[in-house]
């Protein structure tokens, strides 16, 4: 079976479901030819395959690169230098580092920026007739609370805040003169400069942990602080949008969270399962291997499909619903094996959070206009999502 699963456009729509529900149930393992990927890759869609390609054991590296278009003739410039596309010694030294600070270890310093920055987001909405979560609403919380984490000054975390929307998807007026690369390299330019500050005025923030360990180069600070801030922001700020897309699509969920708000975890969970917002990982073999039955060489590519996974209707029933009390709810939302995404902790507590005051305060989420999804083969996201709300 062969077919280009890097074409972005065969993600925005809902098509990409029956494609994936269809691949699942035969056990499919796909090859894509080269095109967008330069040397082609295989994947796998089933919640075994994906597991087994993350197992801790398997014969696999991320230090090509994690997402389609790297593999071992194409590598990831940052590779065994960042955090997600590193292995062995030099990975657990920069979780040691870096884990601490994205830990619920921190939650209560970051609780009280949580609370009063989703405070702000349910008084915009209850001031607007319509809202455009997906440009508005969701790229804001993660972005406060990543500016907390690497220790961005209070004077200069709202305009890093608006270049982080505007480099990561969302529309900033202040910035229409700047392309999203723009904006990322600018981002670049503020860590280079924060840097700099922390070499001379340390702090207790993550800047000033990663220069204080001394095995980290200047470069190395900063790739690790852009992971840090990519990975806190571009797949949030879908979950949060998500959150009020479910709503939307399935009234009854608010309704259930608001009647036993002890639900609040599991919903949590069932947010990220259900949107899923890493739509893909990517790993290189070391050796030759097999994956349910199809031979693997040495250096090829293979693709886990995160998203396809979390929708195994062997492991999850009516897979396409969103159901507040799931459980249980064996999700590969956050990844598994030893790269499972290390901020997990923060973005169950921005969702739970978000989830809470949601119900407490909201009647409904109704739609104003279709959902418009992301083109993107990387993240299932949304570009897109118009809604009015309901106020008890």
């Amino acid at each position: 079976m062969t077919i280009d699963l890097a074409n972005p456009d065969l993600y925005t729509t809902d098509a990409r479901f029956e494609m994936w529900e269809e691949y699942i149930r035969s056990d499919a393992k796909v090859w894509s030819d080269p095109g967008i990927s330069p040397s082609g890759f295989w994947s796998v869609f089933s919640h075994r395959d994906v597991s087994a390609v993350l197992s801790p054991k398997a014969p696999f590296t991320s230090e090509y690169g994690m997402m389609i278009g790297f593999d071992a003739e194409h590598a990831d410039h940052s590779g065994g230098r960042m955090l997600v596309v590193s292995e062995g010694n030099w990975h657990s030294v920069l979780k040691r580092l870096i884990g601490p600070f994205l830990s619920r270890l921190r939650a209560p310093e970051l609780r009280s920026v949580l609370h009063e920055e989703v405070r702000e987001i349910v008084e915009r909405l209850r001031s607007q007739e319509t809202t455009d979560i997906a440009l508005t609403v969701g790229p804001r919380l993660p972005a406060a609370i990543v500016c907390e984490v690497i220790g961005v000054p209070l004077s200069e975390r709202e305009h890093l805040i608006q270049l982080t929307n505007h480099a990561f998807g969302g529309e900033e007026s202040s910035f229409d003169k700047m392309t999203p690369a723009e904006a990322h390299t600018e981002i670049l330019f503020y860590f280079h400069e924060l840097i700099e500050r922390r070499q001379k005025e340390p702090g207790t923030d993550l800047v000033s942990a990663l220069l204080a360990d001394g095995r980290l180069s200047t470069e190395d600070v900063l790739i690790n602080c852009d992971n840090v801030l990519i990975g806190g922001n571009e797949t949030t700020r879908h979950s949060i949008t998500g959150a009020f897309h479910a709503f939307q699509a399935f009234p009854g969920a608010l309704d259930t969270l608001r009647a036993d708000p002890e639900l609040a975890d599991r919903a949590v969970e069932e947010v990220v399962r259900w949107t899923s917002p890493a739509a893909h990982v990517l790993r290189v073999a070391t050796e030759d291997c097999e994956i349910g039955g199809q031979q693997i060489r040495e250096g090829q590519a293979v693709v886990a499909w995160l998203a396809a996974a979390n929708r195994d209707e062997r492991l999850f029933a009516h897979p396409h619903r969103f159901v507040v009390d799931r459980a249980p709810n064996r999700h590969l939302g956050f990844g598994t094996g030893p790269h499972h995404c290390l901020g997990a902790a923060l973005a169950r507590l921005e969702l739970k959070e978000l989830l809470t005051q949601l119900a407490a305060e909201a009647k409904a989420v109704e739609p104003r206009e279709e959902v418009r999804w992301m083109r993107s083969n990387l993240v299932q996201g949304y570009s897109g999502l118009e809604v009015s709300m309901r106020w008890r």
